[in-house]
């Protein structure tokens, strides 16, 4: 697999980096890298970092906080669709989200909302 927008470099590539003599712009056509990536590793070696640091993007995820809430309130009415539960958090704790991002947060505590369109929720006959 090979490196993708986003990931950092192998473990391998960077000790190569790290080992070779010369100057950045000869290292980095050496090895395909850029300039920038040369001149950083070697500064976090200097500063007795050789192994890349944590990426993340800085940004807290909007249902921050209300997991617990949530989870108690999918399993007390597991029939509501992700409209629904947008619209309670929407009026329950002020905060507006996307279906998407609903999906993702019940994805990442593991819940799931499977629906079935062919009959009404209050159906109680089973399939």
């Amino acid at each position: 697999m090979g490196w993708r927008r986003g990931q950092a470099y192998g473990q391998d590539l960077r000790d190569r980096v790290l080992a070779a003599d010369g100057p950045v712009r000869e290292v980095a056509r050496r090895f395909a890298v850029s300039e920038s990536y040369v001149a950083r590793a070697r500064s976090r070696q200097q500063l007795g970092q050789v192994s890349a640091g944590v990426q993340c993007n800085h940004v807290p995820l909007r249902l921050q906080g209300l997991e617990r809430a949530l989870t108690e309130r999918v399993a007390a009415a597991p029939e509501q669709t992700l409209t629904q539960l947008c619209q309670w958090v929407e009026a329950e704790h002020d905060v507006r989200v996307s279906l998407t991002t609903m999906w993702k947060t019940l994805g990442r505590l593991g819940l799931t909302l499977k629906k079935n369109r062919s009959r009404p929720p209050s159906s109680s006959v089973p399939m």
